[in-house]
Order: C-alpha cells, then structure tokens, then sequence
C-alpha cells in the first residue's frame, strides 16, 4: 500500500470535488494506520524472535509427525520431496502422499519407495482433483482412522509437493507445542530456485511477511496459517473438523445444516474447499480458541515461479482467497479472542478493502494530474510534503526488508541491506497489485475455478 502520487493532494485539495477530498483523505488516514501498525508489528516481530532464541530446547521424539503430501501430477518434484522428508532423523513418523487421481508417473514413482513410514493414499475419480482440501480431508480422515494417534501429542503438517522441510525445523516446532492452547505453528517459506530477478523477489516476500506480519502476532498468538511447512496439533483439527458425524458421535460443529452424502464424503473436515483453504484453516482455528504461532527458524523451501503470468495467476488465487476470508468477520468480531487481537484480525481481514481504496486513489491522482491540470505541489514550500510521503510510501517495505535482512551477529548489514532492498521491493509490491482488480471480478462473478501451477524441472544449481 504505497501511496507515491496520492496523498500529495490532501494538504492543497481545496478546490477538489468532494468526492476527491473524501478519496484522498480516507486513504491519507488508510495509509498512516498502516504505517503505524507496521512499526509496531516491527518491535514486536523482533522482541518475539529474540524471545525464541533463549527458550529451551524442546526433543521432538515427544510428538508423533504425520506429514500430508498433496500430490496431483507431480512427477517432477514428488521424489526429492519426500526423499528429504525420510531423511528426517525422527523416529515417529508418518509420510501420507495423497496421489489426487495423477495422469503422469507420480504413481510410478512413489510406488518404486520402500521406506516403511511412507503411506500413500489414492484417490480415485469421481471423488480425485476436488481441489487440495478434499485431498487433505480424505487423508485426514483416512490415516486417523487406520491408525492409532494421540490426538493431544501428533502433530500433522501439509507439505507441497515441491516443498523441502529443512532438517533442524521439528525441534523448533516443538518448542510451540508444549504449549498446550497452541493448535497451529506456520514456519518460514522460503525459494529455493531464488536465483532470478523475479523468484528473488518472491523470497524476499516471504521474508518480509514472516519476520514482520507473522512474528510481529506471535505475541498475541494470531499468526496465519500458509499452507506449505504449516503444522497443526490433531485436536485443534479435530475441533473444527466439519463432517457429518457417526452413530454414538456428537456433532462438532452445531447449527450445520444437513449435509448431502456425497460432498460430506469428498470433501468436509478440518479444511474447507477455498482458494486458500490454509488461511480459511488458521481463522476458524483463532474463532475456536486455538492459538497460532510463527517460527522464522524452521523453514520450508519451494519453487518459485520465474514466468510473470503464472506468478499473476497465483496471485490472483491468493487474492481471491482473501476476499473469501472476509466471509469470517461476524465469526472473528463474536469470537472470544482477546479484543486487540480479535481487533487486529478484523482490520487485517479488511485488507483488500483498503488496498482496494490506496489504489483508486493512485489512478484518481494520475487522472487529476493528466486531465485535470492539477499540480502535485502548489509552491516549492509544498516539497517537505514529499518526504513525509516517502516515509508514508517506503517507510514499511523498508522495515519489512530490515526485518527480513537483519542479522543477529551483523546488524548494521542487515539494516544497510533492508534499507536498499526495501526501495526496489515497493515497486515490485506495485506490479503485484493489478491481480486485486482481476480477483474482485473473478469473486463477484463467483468463478473459483484455478489452473494448477506448474512445476519446474529440478537441477543441481537449485540446492544451492
């Protein structure tokens, strides 16, 4: 939400049509909220990290690891992840590969495995390719039912089939789940293939959002879930698990209205069929009770995607995601989530809302600069405004970038690193945002159809 041309026009607006005035003042207020947050987000992300480091180290062996590996055609990456994930040196563990009805080798491949913690689940058609949460939910339900799980101490985590849990990351984990009203922990994404202009970029994003959004709420424990690398004890899934329960059951979810036998049979359970059903997940699980943590010191890695049209569409996905979240405000505002969180969880919520206003203020301004004949600044007293501005504009991708770029045994280098990261960064923030425009159709017009996203082929150079 960078406003670089908009604000400039609320000092000398007078004159303006009213509608200007309002558009520029709300996004004027939008803006300094926003940045404001930030710094706060900011110190808190960095007291949380520092808190981390000083806890003591938890054994993993007291958890039991299940790992779900949503996999639909994925003959170029299903064997290097689960490779890495079998070289885990923990002794409980499970590895469920859920082949979603694949056309290509991928059955091939996992069938060629012998590691005896590898389970795979085959879905076939007409219940296959229902989209990612069926393929966790059937899992879910499946592996629970085969097998017996302590649901207090096991531990499952959605693993993409491009993903690469990093080897030091359970220990961290469980240091969060000795708490026992933590029911989520979202680790670091980070990009493998990062060495290209664009997928740099994509892993800086990830950065920045994990060291200042996620770390900055561990606090108040309303970190968000992101699918791959996310981690979620089995009783806080069992409590919001939704489907139809069976005789002797009690029903989890009440005021549910009947559900039809084949949708409950394809697809209800813990995850909900969205576009970002890990979000959908994390929310229903704060509006539960549970709390959300974030861990920058475990990590996951994944592709990027080097190509700027399947980046939009991805984009344009989580966009449309996020509108869907908004359908979870009446059940945030009347959870019994402590208020400043429950508070921050509704303004976050609204984010499309008000990245939506930042930008009709930005075509308003180019509008009125172009056509209108409007200047920027009255007189050369009016300059002062622009600094003030840049702070506005820059002020929080350079405390994302600091945040992501700061290290403990060099500091300096990291602020000097952020600082320069975080100018290019805001531009890239820009030519992300057309996907919001394109999403907002595709939601009124209720399309939530998406193409999956294809894989690139694994070399050397990307382990690097």
């Amino acid at each position: 939400m960078v406003p670089h041309l908009i604000a400039a026009e609320w000092l000398p607006f007078q004159g303006l049509d009213p509608f200007f005035q309002a558009l520029f003042m709300i996004t004027f207020l939008i803006v300094v909220a926003m940045f404001f947050w930030t710094i706060v987000l900011f110190f808190r992300g960095v007291r949380s990290t520092r808190e981390m480091v000083h806890r003591d180290e938890v054994n993993p062996e007291l958890f039991e690891w299940v790992f779900l590996v949503p996999a639909l055609n994925e003959e170029v990456t299903i064997a290097d992840s689960v490779s890495r994930l079998e070289a885990l040196e923990i002794r409980r563990k499970r590895i469920v590969v859920i082949n979603d009805g694949s056309d290509d080798r991928t059955a091939e491949i996992l069938a060629e495995r012998t590691d005896p913690d590898l389970y795979v689940v085959e879905r076939k058609p007409p219940e296959a390719r229902q989209g990612k949460a069926a393929a966790l939910n059937f899992a879910f339900h499946e592996v629970t039912s085969r097998f017996k799980f302590n649901p207090e101490t096991t531990i499952f985590c959605v693993v993409d089939a491009d993903g690469r849990i990093a080897p030091d990351s359970l220990p961290f984990v469980a240091q969060h789940f000795m708490e026992s009203e933590v029911g989520g922990v979202q680790t670091l994404v980070r990009i493998y293939n990062r060495h290209q202009v664009l997928t740099w970029f994509q892993d800086l994003e990830f950065s920045i959002y994990g060291h200042l959004f996620q770390a900055g709420r561990n606090k108040w424990g309303t970190a968000g879930m992101g699918g791959n690398g996310q981690y979620n004890r089995m009783d806080a899934l069992i409590s919001i698990d939704d489907r139809d329960p069976g005789p002797g059951e009690e029903a989890i979810v009440e005021g549910d209205p009947e559900p039809d036998v084949e949708t409950d049979r394809v697809s209800r359970g813990p995850w909900r069929d969205r576009l970002t059903e890990d979000q959908d997940l994390g929310l229903r699980l704060l509006v539960a009770g549970w709390r959300c943590h974030h861990d920058n010191r475990a990590t996951v890695e994944q592709q990027g995607l080097p190509g700027l049209r399947r980046l939009f569409r991805q984009r344009t996905r989580w966009s449309q995601g996020n509108l869907q979240a908004m359908g979870l405000i009446d059940d945030m505002v009347t959870s019994k989530l402590y208020f400043p969180a429950r508070f921050e969880q509704v303004v976050y919520l609204m984010m499309p809302v008000w990245q939506m206003i930042v930008g009709a203020s930005l075509i308003a301004s180019i509008y009125l600069f172009f056509f209108e004949g409007i200047s920027f600044f009255a007189n050369a007293s009016d300059w002062w405004w622009l600094y003030f501005l840049y702070l506005l504009g820059f002020g929080g991708t350079v405390l994302g970038s600091i945040a992501a770029k700061i290290e403990d045994r060099n500091i300096l280098l990291g602020i000097i690193k952020g600082l320069l990261t975080g100018q290019i960064y805001a531009f890239y923030t820009w030519l992300l945002w057309p996907v919001l425009f394109r999403s907002s159709i595709r939601q009124f017009t209720s399309r939530d159809t998406w193409a999956k996203t294809s894989r690139e082929q694994i070399h050397p150079a990307a382990d690097s």
